[in-house]
């Protein structure tokens, strides 16, 4: 646990102090795209944040294969440098994409190469385990498709969750972590060494989330672009991929005594098919919704809109980071749900404890449409919108150098627009122009 630590905060480390000289890299070659009618932000913001997310990956697996106790991974198996290889060219991929805005065809096309490349090298689907059959060997055709078919939709999903101001990072760091708790159970629990590779996977994975969310939390000062959202896609699929078909059932010796104990220490092995699907189970949801909703009002599956979840918790009234806090909140308890009912699953306390807290997630849903008061005794210490009556300030009078704005004619702010020297650039993000005429001091 200590090298993995080791390798998840190197990698937090290199991804958080990249990003700043990033920011400024995107700023000076242009990747800064114009607002669109989809997007929540009011500033041109910087993309180009995957940039700083690969090289935390790549420095994360340079250490790791230095450790005495992760050199076996490299050691034993292809599959991180089969990840490093696909990495890269879905990286080239997202990076071009964040300053040239590529069709999404030749992306999906992209995302399918990279899968393959990742395939060829020994990160493969070789069999699944089905309920009620055992364990079912597949093809090299069958593991081909079935690989592809995950990294695509993962990527995808990921991308498509993208949308609000920390939200991507920090579901996938969710995810990531709820990963890494079972893959390292299935490593030392069961003592099979085909669990190391998505172990370590997830470690980095969460160290590069880690590092970016700083600088990506609400008021973003850096996007991930493309370049992010689908490596850090393709990162969970590869420990998706390795724990799920690299594990041997078998192994874990599962099919022996009575029906009903071999079902229930079947779940360890079972969970891997569902474990992928429950981790990305918001960000999958609403990229079915919206294939969907465009399909059916004849609009291409790729064209964007505003139908998004967090669209539509904005919609409702949630704040920016009230909708991340839930987006975030719904994940936790889909993915630690599944992990710790896959160890614990004769107990009815995790269900019990799952359903409310899914209750719980519903009231902060419905939070909106009802807004609670505070009492008058607390209502200087809440927010305006918790009070019942307004507290009026006292008034203090000021003296200003400014001639006052008439009634009649209010004054008019626009915001600046944001460029190599503008206020997004460099230091606070100051929506209004200075009143002061250029060349003038004080």
């Amino acid at each position: 646990m200590r090298d993995y630590l080791l390798t998840l905060c190197v990698t937090a480390a290199v991804t958080y102090l990249l990003t700043g000289p990033v920011r400024k890299f995107a700023i000076a070659t242009g990747a800064m795209p114009e607002i669109r009618a989809r997007d929540v932000h009011r500033e041109p913001t910087p993309r180009l944040g995957g940039i700083a997310m690969f090289f935390g990956l790549c420095a994360g697996l340079l250490v790791a294969d230095h450790l005495q106790n992760l050199n076996s991974v490299f050691e034993q198996s292809n599959e991180p440098r089969a990840l490093l290889s696909g990495a890269v060219l879905i990286w080239i991929i997202g990076v071009l994409d964040d300053k040239f805005e590529i069709d999404a065809l030749i992306k999906l096309g992209g995302q399918m190469i990279a899968a393959g490349v990742m395939v060829m090298q020994g990160l493969t689907i070789l069999w699944i385990p089905v309920p009620g059959v055992g364990t079912v060997s597949l093809t090299s055709w069958q593991g081909t498709l079935l690989t592809v078919a995950l990294v695509v939709v993962t990527i995808n999903a990921v991308n498509f969750v993208d949308g609000l101001d920390g939200l991507a990072a920090g579901m996938v760091c969710i995810a990531a972590a709820a990963f890494f708790l079972y893959s390292y159970r299935i490593w030392f629990g069961y003592m099979i060494e085909a669990a190391a590779p998505a172990t370590l996977f997830t470690a980095i994975l969460m160290g590069m989330c880690l590092g970016f969310l700083p600088h990506n939390m609400h008021p973003a000062r850096i996007f991930m672009g493309d370049s992010g959202s689908m490596l850090i896609g393709l990162v969970l699929a590869a420990a998706a991929i390795s724990v799920t078909g690299q594990v041997d059932p078998d192994a874990l010796k599962i099919f022996e005594g009575s029906t009903r104990q071999a079902t229930h220490a079947a779940l360890p092995v079972f969970i891997p098919l569902l474990l992928p699907l429950t981790i990305i189970a918001i960000p999958v949801a609403d990229l079915v919704l919206a294939i969907v909703r465009r399909t059916w009002s004849g609009k291409s599956p790729f064209a964007a809109d505003r139908g998004h979840l967090h669209h539509r918790l904005l919609e409702i009234g949630h704040s920016h980071s009230r909708a991340v806090l839930i987006m975030y909140f719904w994940s936790a308890l889909i993915a630690f749900g599944v992990v710790a009912y896959s160890v614990h699953s004769a107990s009815m306390w995790i269900v019990l404890l799952i359903v409310a807290l899914s209750a719980v997630g519903l009231v902060l849903l419905l939070l909106p449409r009802f807004t609670p008061r505070a009492p008058r005794w607390a209502e200087a210490f809440v927010p305006p919108r918790y009070r019942r009556s307004k507290i009026q300030p006292e008034t203090v009078p000021t003296l200003s150098c400014e001639p006052e704005a008439s009634e009649e004619e209010p004054e008019e702010r626009t915001p600046v627009p944001a460029g190599v020297n503008g206020a997004t650039a460099i230091g606070p993000r100051s929506r209004f122009p200075d009143r002061r005429k250029a060349g003038t001091r004080g």
